[in-house]
């Protein structure tokens, strides 16, 4: 469903932030706005599109399909983050999927819009190279986890992420919603029954627990140092 344009909904991306308000008047009328209902594709890898997207409200994930058919997943931009600006930069097609994990508003802004703020915004331009230069050590950390540690590291590492960006409070993260053991597997390069096998395996060692409907991380500096003795760094 296509919305009404207002510069409302980007305040809070967070690329956009600080931009005088009739600047984002002008980028929201450049944009075209959609309500997408959950599951709904969003982007495809490969389509030759090169539009810049802003989330303004619900989750997406960023995912591919190897040729044997298994899912492998990205990441899982929340509210406020934008994506698509790779190939708005290079103009080569789609590198990943995108679905909405639930009902999502964006916002796109095709290529040549988002290039003339680059141009004429130097403060996005730089979170812009900012962003990229993040993703490019999380992908090389990925890449060296994948490459280098067994499965039950990489469960570790990935629930440590999943820690730290839920946030630690008195060296505990309370994780909600809860990750299918499935996500987890698709994130790490590995089979379900081998995700159950080691979380069951953490719970037993006090790692893990359940708490409602959330899984409770109780003493993240144990998982932390855990994943730096098998990467030998923090």
């Amino acid at each position: 469903m296509t919305l009404q344009r207002s510069s409302l909904g980007l305040q809070q991306i967070a690329l956009l932030q600080g931009l005088p308000a009739e600047r984002l008047d002008r980028l929201a009328q450049c944009c075209q706005w959609r309500s997408l209902p959950a599951g709904m594709p969003v982007l495809l890898r490969s389509e030759r599109k090169s539009d810049v997207y802003f989330l303004v409200s619900g989750a997406l994930r960023v995912t591919s399909y190897a040729a044997n058919g298994r899912q492998v997943t990205f990441r899982d931009p929340q509210e406020g983050e934008h994506f698509g600006d790779i190939s708005a930069i290079d103009g080569q097609p789609r590198s990943a999927d995108v679905v909405t994990l639930k009902p999502s508003v964006v916002a796109s802004l095709d290529r040549e819009d988002f290039l003339a703020l680059l141009r004429d915004e130097p403060v996005v331009a730089e979170r812009v190279m900012r962003g990229l230069a993040a993703l490019v050590r999380q992908l090389s950390d990925r890449v060296i986890d994948l490459s280098t540690l067994g499965v039950q590291n990489r469960v570790h590492a990935e629930l440590l992420r999943l820690a730290r960006l839920a946030g630690v409070d008195c060296n505990r993260a309370r994780l909600e919603p809860v990750p299918t053991h499935a996500e987890l597997a698709s994130r790490i390069g590995t089979n379900r029954e081998q995700v159950t096998r080691e979380l069951n395996a953490l719970r037993r060692d006090g790692l893990l627990a359940k708490e409602g409907k959330a899984l409770l991380v109780p003493d993240v500096a144990r998982l932390a140092a855990l994943v730096a003795e098998v990467r030998g760094f923090d």
